[in-house]
């Protein structure tokens, strides 16, 4: 796809969003079912990933860390909202890597120190790219890669979580 290709898709999208706002408001849904043992098995539009505790808290590494998919979703969103804007900016990417790592201090999801963070400590997120394009066009991808990425943004932004449950007792 080029940037005359995109812009054609995304043209009547925006001008939609702007006469309607509401109708850019899209509610997202996953949905889990639990399994045996300590799994649950998630849906993702593709395929059915079971998910189950990662090793450092007593799982056997057969099973996905939700964790893990955590990363995985900031790589998939980082690459893909990449992809976009270089293709926007007619930036040629000849291809590139991305690569998230996120620091996790078990003791906190283990209940062993109340103090230590139940959550990752920090987030690395690494691109490299194979590319001719200078470096200040480089750096205007990047920095509205990270201006566009949704779940880049909502890491570092926060937002309000609810938690409901239904069911007996």
């Amino acid at each position: 796809m080029d940037a005359n290709e995109l812009r054609e898709i995304q043209t009547p999208i925006k001008a939609r969003y702007r006469d309607d706002p509401d109708a850019a408001l899209i509610t997202l849904s996953a949905e889990g079912e639990l399994g045996d043992g300590i799994a649950c098995s998630v849906a993702t539009g593709r395929a059915l990933v079971e998910a189950g505790l990662h090793p450092a808290s007593g799982g056997t590494g057969a099973l996905a860390c939700s964790g893990d998919m955590l990363l995985q979703a900031l790589v998939a969103c980082a690459g893909v909202t990449l992809s976009a804007v270089a293709t926007a900016l007619e930036i040629e990417l000849r291809g590139g890597r991305l690569r998230a790592e996120g620091v996790l201090d078990f003791r906190g999801t283990l209940g062993v120190d109340k103090v230590a963070p139940v959550g990752f400590k920090a987030i690395r997120l690494q691109v490299e790219l194979d590319t001719d394009a200078p470096q200040d066009r480089i750096a205007k991808l990047m920095q509205l890669t990270e201006r566009y990425c949704v779940v880049y943004q909502t890491l570092v932004g926060g937002v309000p979580v609810e938690v409901a449950h239904r069911g007996a007792g």
